[in-house]
């Protein structure tokens, strides 16, 4: 599950072993509440309530 902490979400993840990467893809999560990596199939899902706000 996706929180406010982990976006804007990308994948890989800060998370993902180093043997596991591939290029960085921003991945949009917050207008349907789920997303898929094109690159390794990796799904990802909103937590509920979940809103992003504006970090500019």
């Amino acid at each position: 599950m996706v929180g406010s902490e982990d976006l804007p979400l990308h994948c890989p993840t800060n998370s993902t072993p180093v043997w596991d990467m591939h290029p960085r893809v921003f991945l949009d999560i917050v207008d349907t509440g789920s997303a898929q990596c094109p690159y390794c199939g990796a799904k990802y899902q909103l937590k509920p309530g979940v809103s992003a706000g504006h970090g500019h």
